[in-house]
Order: structure tokens, then sequence, then C-alpha cells
């Protein structure tokens, strides 16, 4: 279909594809199968500038936007959801930046992130702060210049291999929401230390850790806005954000997708390849379906997320959770065609279907974008005549 790219946004699309193909496909079965941070695969993509492609040119960037990180992020993961959510992080821990940063907080951080020379990370969830992003219990005590730190992250992408991450904290527990703070910690920061990485059902390859802050002092030039804007600087984090996990999604889907078709036209049984059954022909045809609708859906929001719309929170929640929906049901239905097989590690089907079904939990779960969603259209009611 003609997605209405831009000549850059095609060139894009081609770029990451042939990373993936050439850079990833050999070696995903191996990561996975040893769960290691994929550091080949992120330094071609930093070679090919792919990762500053939503950053402005002023940091070192591409100047594109949202669209243009949902392209290469749909593309990688059509190969490795692993290596999509490897790369891909860097942007949720670079928005905050980007999105309420000061000059002097952009043009210190920003061109080392757009240049993939520093790896990125968001830290907001906790051992007991999962969808309730407002009850944090990381605390931020002011002492002079500095804030001190106090407590721990779990489950953190990118946390063991990032040298810049924005962390929330409470400056003030008792105001709930309002308490919330925005951080830039840099690792080595006195105080700040790394916890066991996690072992996963799926996106393996990935490094997700928990991290500590014991008495961590992080300077006060390293907030992001004021005191108690950290839920406002997350929420808006996480509207730029979501349509790249539905493209994570797209990707996943189209990947367990393409071998399916091609398992169901080399498999025979019955005396014939099963792709000429017509079960299998419908399976195919909804799981096409549904991941071309996925894909618009994602390519709209990320449109929205650019142009500043006041609709995008809405279609980004929309693009997150029908996408991954969408991912998880195709991914199903493609290890379902490939029967036995699918079901082994030796064919690529089994961890696409593992790869997806994180992308219905990890930046806000599926029922909290549902929750989103309705909180919007609760609004737009009112102005109804």
């Amino acid at each position: 279909m003609d997605y209405g790219f831009t000549e850059q946004q095609i060139m894009i699309r081609d770029l990451a594809r042939q990373i993936a193909e050439e850079k990833v496909l050999p070696i995903r079965a191996e990561l996975d199968e040893k769960e290691e941070f994929p550091f080949e695969a992120m330094n071609a993509l930093a070679d090919a500038d792919l990762f500053g492609i939503y950053i402005p040119e002023a940091y070192g960037g591409f100047g594109g936007g949202a669209l243009e990180l949902c392209i290469a992020t749909e593309e990688i993961s059509r190969i490795c959801g692993g290596v999509a959510v490897s790369y891909a992080a860097n942007a949720l821990g670079a928005y905050p930046i980007l999105l309420h940063g000061t000059e002097e907080q952009k043009q210190k951080y920003l061109p080392d992130i757009a240049a993939g020379r520093k790896f990125c990370a968001f830290a907001l969830t906790e051992p007991n702060v999962g969808s309730d992003a407002s009850a944090v219990e990381t605390t931020a005590k002011r002492d002079g210049d500095y804030y001190i730190l106090n407590g721990s992250k779990q489950w953190i992408t990118n946390g063991g291999v990032a040298g810049t991450l924005t962390v929330m904290a409470t400056v003030n527990k008792a105001k709930g929401a309002r308490g919330l703070t925005a951080f830039i910690v840099e690792s080595g920061m006195p105080g700040f230390t790394l916890g066991k990485k996690e072992k996963k059902l799926g996106i393996r390859c990935s490094d997700t850790r928990v991290l500590y802050f014991d008495n961590c002092r992080v300077p006060a030039a390293n907030r992001l806005g004021r005191e108690g804007d950290g839920f406002r600087v997350a929420m808006n984090t996480f509207d730029c954000s979501r349509p790249g996990i539905g493209a994570q999604a797209v990707g996943i889907a189209q990947g367990a997708y393409e071998e399916a078709v091609k398992f169901a036209k080399t498999r025979e049984q019955f005396g014939q390849k099963i792709i000429g059954f017509q079960a299998i022909q419908h399976m195919l045809a909804d799981m096409a379906t549904q991941i071309e609708a996925a894909r618009l859906l994602v390519y709209q929001a990320a449109r929205e997320v650019d142009k500043n719309s006041k609709d995008g929170p809405k279609i980004s929640a929309m693009a997150k959770m029908y996408a991954s929906d969408v991912a998880m049901k195709v991914t199903t239905d493609a290890l379902q065609i490939c029967g036995g097989a699918g079901y082994m590690r030796e064919y690529p089907v089994e961890k696409y279907f593992r790869d997806a079904k994180i992308t219905q939990i990890y930046e806000g779960t599926n029922q909290i974008q549902r929750n989103v969603i309705a909180l919007s259209i609760i609004r737009e009611s009112r102005d109804w005549k």
C-alpha cells in the first residue's frame, strides 16, 4: 500500500530493513538463546544514523519524529522484537529530555543519544509501582545544589547498558502525582548501582534490570522541569512513545505472518500444500487484514503525535492497544498454522509468539489504554450538542 511516505521515510524503511535482515537475522536465535544484549546490531543502527531520526538536527539528529521512529522500529521488529525494543527504548528515555529539558540539558545529552554513543533508559516502574505511576516510592530530597535519591526501580529496559537515564522520584509522597519529579541520572553517579539482569519469557536479548539508588547524588541542574512536574513528564512521554510500541507489535505480527505463509506453501498434508485448504486461507486472510489495520492506525497515531494534535493521546493509546492485541492474535494463529513445527525453538514462530506478549504489558497495559481511551471519550462527550 501507499502509506504516503516521503522519500526520506522510504529511505529509513529500506535502510532499517536491510540492517535487520543482514545484521540481526543471522544472530537472532543466538541472541535469544544466550540472552545477550545486541551490541553489534546497535552499532550498525548507530552507524546508519538511525538512532537520531526523531531528534532535531540542532541536537545532532535527523529531524524527523514519531513516524520515522515507528517506521524503523517496525522493520527491526519484523526480524527480532528483542533488538527492536533495545533500539526503541532509547527514544523512551530521551523523549523526557526532548519534551521537557532545558536548552542546556538538550545540548548536553541529546547529541550522544542521537549518535548512539550512549544508550538511554526510562525508569518509572518499581517493585510496588506499575500501572499506578503516581504511587512512586523512590524519594528525592533537596540538598543544596543536589538531590539525594533513595529507592529502587524494576524491569527497566536498557537499564544495564544506558549511560543516560530518566528517573522518576517523589519529592513529597503525601502529594501523590503532584510530588513526582523527573531527573536525568548518568551511569557512574555515586550511589547508583545495578541489580540483577532479569530472565524473561520473550525479548530475551534486551537488557532488563533492577536499579538501586542509595543516597545517589544528582545535580539539581539535572531536574527536568519543576518539582512536581514528573507525572506530566511521564504521561507526555508515553503519549509520544506508545505508537512505537504499536510499531513493535506490527513488526512482530508481520514477521510471524510471513513465516506462516512460507510454511503453509511448503507443508503437505492429505496430498496437497496446506495453503490450499480454505481453513488456512481464512486464517491468513484475517491475519493480513488485522496487520494492515493495525499498521494504518499506528502510522496515523504517529502523525497525530508529530503535529501535536489534541487527539494524539487517545489515538496513541488506541494504536498501542489494538496493534499489540493483533500481535498476540496473529502470532498465536501463525503458531497454529505451523503446528508442531511452530512450537519448536528451531523455528522462529515460537519466538515471535513469546516476544508479542510484552507489547500488551509495557508502557501501560492494554487495560490502562482502555481507561485512557474511555476518559478521552467522556471528555469529548461534554462538548456534544
